[in-house]
């Protein structure tokens, strides 16, 4: 029976050495010359179908997370359709959200988006702060999978409802 396997022989092989310190500083080129400007991120197209490193940074490390004794504004939200809830506090000072916190149960979607719109209504002013939508902070976390998308309502919804409870406290706004 003869032997099928055959052993390279190096001296046929692409690895002779002209060959291979022609690329030995090819890596340097790489670094050299000034940095790409970054561009503006843009949703890509079609349905995502993963959350993104951003997004699982905002779940496992979500920013204003607690409560507050002393909030000027509150808001208790909840989507029945898949259980998710949110508690969300608003301190304001000089018309700007000076201080801001939540708790939300639900998916990492849910917990992502909130604590995404919260880093976003942070030091805005009420009004500024009425103008955030849910896809201001879908934009801002680089996207969410399509089928989580609803989640980001959750914060914004809280959100209004804790501007207008503050405005009610006020003695303006609407009486929703």
């Amino acid at each position: 029976m003869r032997n099928m396997s055959k052993e390279p022989n190096l001296k046929d092989s692409d690895c002779t050495g002209d060959r291979m310190s022609a690329g030995v500083n090819d890596w340097k080129e790489l670094y050299s010359g000034e940095p790409e400007a970054e561009e503006e991120f843009v949703i890509p197209e079609g349905p995502l179908l993963f959350y993104n490193e951003l997004v699982i940074d905002h779940f496992t490390n979500p920013r204003n997370v607690g409560e507050m004794d002393d909030a000027d504004g509150y808001a208790l939200i909840g989507d029945p359709s898949c259980g998710d809830q949110m508690k969300l506090w608003i301190k304001i000072r000089e018309g700007r959200i000076a201080e801001i916190k939540f708790k939300s149960f639900g998916c990492p979607g849910a917990i992502a988006t909130s604590s995404m719109c919260t880093v976003m209504a942070a030091g805005k002013t009420v009004e500024e702060a009425k103008q955030l939508t849910d896809d201001d902070i879908i934009a801002e976390l680089e996207g969410i999978p399509e089928q989580k998308q609803h989640c980001s309502l959750l914060g914004v919804n809280a959100l209004q409802e804790a501007l207008r409870d503050y405005e009610r406290k006020q003695g303006g706004g609407d009486s929703r």
